[in-house]
């Protein structure tokens, strides 16, 4: 036997509205309808459930146990509809991020925290990646929004400008550079230089500021990730251009001096992702709006 929610509630309220055109109103149906309705349940049960001799209108045994049962669906119905509402409103008060490793290092812990003390019910889950596997996770839907930099075009892509970061020299404290207000790029030829692998796209930034200044500097070490290339300056093994921004744990712990490029200046531009076509929640539009103020 199948059994419907509308057959249920209609015959729910015929019973406890002891009339077809009172139950009809409440289900948004005519009277004839809804006697129709009623009709073939009958004939689909093969039994009357409704004592049409008396008035109000009554039960028959068999009706009896049909009320029974119909409240025992929609009491289950109203469970179910409890549950998965209490499912969507988890997965919506979920944000997944995908980030590169300076902006999750350095940015992600605080905005996350600010942002469940204003939104006690949200989860935010950052995962650290390269590059290249943050515009994957983004355009597979495995993360609702993406932090990169340099961040590129594409079609399937809404790219939204955050900021542009200053780059500078980093250097160790005891550095000849480490007492100089500024640099010049002519300064840099020569020098020991932490750099970027050659598939990270801010080396390819950092190759032709060198080009287009005539400096060549001499790599002693190459890395993907901001985290290690200050590492290296920190223990004294050369100098780098980093945004500035990334360096304000190891300066305050004095591990690290940042220093102004006279010109040309550089900046990194950081910018936010997500899929064209997705549909924001709201925790995440809320989340946006935090992160697009923060200073």
């Amino acid at each position: 036997m199948e059994v419907i929610f509308e057959d249920c509630k209609l015959f729910r309220d015929v019973v406890h509205a002891k009339s077809l055109s009172r139950a009809a109103q409440l289900n948004g149906i005519s009277q004839s309808a809804a006697t129709q309705h009623v009709q073939d349940l009958e004939k689909r049960l093969g039994t009357e459930l409704f004592d049409r001799s008396t008035r109000p209108l009554g039960l028959t045994q068999a009706g009896r146990l049909y009320a029974e049962l119909c409240r025992d669906v929609l009491r289950r119905e109203e469970d179910f509809t409890a549950a998965l509402e209490e499912i969507r409103n988890s997965s919506e008060g979920t944000i997944r991020v995908a980030s590169i490793y300076s902006i999750g290092l350095s940015e992600m812990g605080p905005l996350r925290e600010q942002f469940q003390k204003l939104n006690p019910g949200a989860t935010v889950h950052v995962e650290l990646l390269r590059p290249d596997k943050v515009y994957q996770a983004v355009l597979e839907d495995q993360a609702d929004l993406g932090f990169i930099s340099y961040p590129e075009n594409r079609r399937e892509l809404t790219v939204i400008p955050w900021r542009e970061e200053r780059m500078t020299v980093a250097v160790h404290p005891s550095h000849s550079f480490a007492q100089r207000k500024q640099v010049l790029a002519r300064d840099l030829d020569g020098q020991a230089f932490i750099a970027f692998d050659d598939e990270v796209i801010i080396r390819r930034e950092l190759d032709r500021f060198f080009r287009d200044n005539g400096v060549e500097v001499a790599i002693a070490m190459q890395f993907d990730n901001i985290q290690s290339i200050k590492e290296a300056v920190a223990l004294g093994s050369g100098i780098s251009i980093l945004p500035e921004r990334t360096m304000q744990a190891e300066i305050e712990q004095k591990r690290l001096v940042s220093i102004p490029l006279h010109a040309p200046e550089l900046r990194r531009p950081v910018a936010i992702i997500h899929r064209k076509k997705k549909k924001l929640t709201r925790v995440v539009r809320e989340f946006l709006k935090l992160v697009t103020g923060w200073k």
